[in-house]
């Protein structure tokens, strides 16, 4: 008996796999739209629920966007994150705090947003955001965040733009903003003095947690922030704030502040002495004090 060879073709299977194979497919993304589509339909009916009551949306928002402003920032581009305010730890019990006080005053509607009465004009990197941080510490003063820069940089926007940047405030209460980059800015003088000749100038020289006490008195406000409102962090290396009233924790300024400085030569550090003491003297004879950086 003979037996001839017989070949099975292998394409027809071939084909059904490949077939079922985009069957298979067609059939993951159809289930996948359907997914989908369930997942964002509560969304969808939310927000057409809202969009029946523009009015709450907007005021809740709003209040938001309110609450927002008083909490603080952080605060503070003298690196940006100084500049936007965001060089500040917060923490939910203290931020409380401004919210409360913020929210108080909205109800009964006596705030109101007023140009500042006191800046902090520098110097940059001299510690106004530690000294602006502890004078929110007083419940006398409320300050915007962020550094306005109007005085430098926005000026052409006019004034009613720089009073909206400022936080709201009630009969008594101290509004104030710091640019330390005001300092160096030769137009600035005159641009203040045009707004108020009574606004107050505030120029950091010395340590701004051992100056809270006469800072209070320059500004007319009784002495509120006092030692109590200070803790050392050694890991830090300057004091952090915490509110002698509260249980929470202390907050310190952002990972941007108390950062590591290079150690400099004492011949260098003496030439620099010899360059600014002229200059230096003149500045003791137009403050009247002598701070000894010679």
């Amino acid at each position: 008996m003979e037996y001839s060879p017989h070949c099975h073709s292998t394409q027809p299977v071939k084909n059904k796999l490949f077939v079922f194979c985009i069957m298979l497919s067609l059939w993951v993304y159809m289930l996948y739209c359907c997914v989908g589509y369930c997942s964002t339909t509560p969304s969808f009916m939310m927000e057409e629920r809202s969009s029946r009551n523009p009015l709450k949306h907007l005021q809740k928002q709003d209040l938001e966007m309110f609450l927002k402003s008083q909490s603080g920032d952080l605060l503070n581009n003298e690196s940006d994150a100084d500049s936007k305010g965001d060089g500040w730890e917060e923490n939910k019990g203290d931020a409380a705090y401004d919210e409360d006080s913020g929210v108080a005053g909205a109800l009964n509607g006596s705030e109101t947003k007023k140009l500042p009465q006191a800046i902090i004009i520098g110097v940059k990197k001299g510690g106004t955001r530690a000294l602006l941080e502890f004078l929110r510490l007083h419940p006398d003063i409320r300050a915007v965040g962020a550094e306005p820069h109007f005085f430098d940089r926005n000026y052409e926007k006019g004034l009613e733009w720089y009073r909206e940047l400022m936080p709201k405030t009630e009969e008594g209460q101290l509004t104030m903003e710091k640019t330390p980059s005001y300092f160096v800015t030769k137009e600035v003088p005159a641009r203040i003095h045009a707004m108020s000749k009574d606004t107050k100038l505030i120029r950091l020289i010395s340590d701004p947690a051992g100056e809270m006490a006469r800072v209070q008195h320059f500004l007319g406000l009784r002495r509120e922030v006092t030692h109590k409102h200070f803790h050392f962090n050694p890991t830090k290396g300057f004091p952090c704030l915490k509110r002698p009233e509260s249980n929470s924790k202390p907050h310190c300024l952002g990972k941007t502040k108390g950062r590591t400085h290079p150690n400099i030569h004492p011949d260098v550090i003496q030439r620099l002495r010899e360059f600014y003491k002229p200059f230096n003297k003149k500045f003791y004879y137009m403050t009247g004090h002598d701070f000894g950086w010679d």
